[in-house]
């Protein structure tokens, strides 16, 4: 079964970090586009970041130009995104999507995978 699952949400004060890390079972990432996106309580899903299957290719959203870096390894099969310098504005569920035949590039949406999403919260 092809799925992503995220992990390394929690809560975090202002100013604070967290690696959030995406990772695929049941295929490889190697040549997959894998995208950052998060939603936040009554507001639209917002891309965020994306890596292009080789790594070469990186873009951020200007809400986290920055503050946050997309990462992969291959090897372990995982995409990594650090988050520095957090904000309460950062609060959101943050998913990770997967797909080989999208480039690159923010405000792209049609991933053929989803994961369930993590948890982050920022607060004092």
């Amino acid at each position: 079964q092809w799925q992503l699952v995220e992990s390394g949400g929690g809560l975090v004060q202002p100013g604070g970090s967290l690696r959030l890390s995406c990772g695929a079972s049941g295929f490889t990432l190697d040549d997959y586009t894998v995208a950052w996106f998060r939603q936040a309580p009554g507001k639209e899903r917002e891309g965020i970041s994306c890596i292009s299957g080789s790594g070469r290719i990186t873009n951020y959203a200007d809400s986290v130009k920055g503050r946050f870096t997309i990462s992969r390894d291959n090897a372990k099969n995982t995409v990594y995104l650090q988050m520095n310098s957090l904000k309460l504005d950062d609060t959101a569920v943050y998913i990770c999507a997967a797909d080989q035949h999208v480039v690159c590039r923010i405000g792209i949406t049609a991933f053929g995978s989803w994961g369930q999403g993590t948890q982050v919260t920022v607060s004092s």
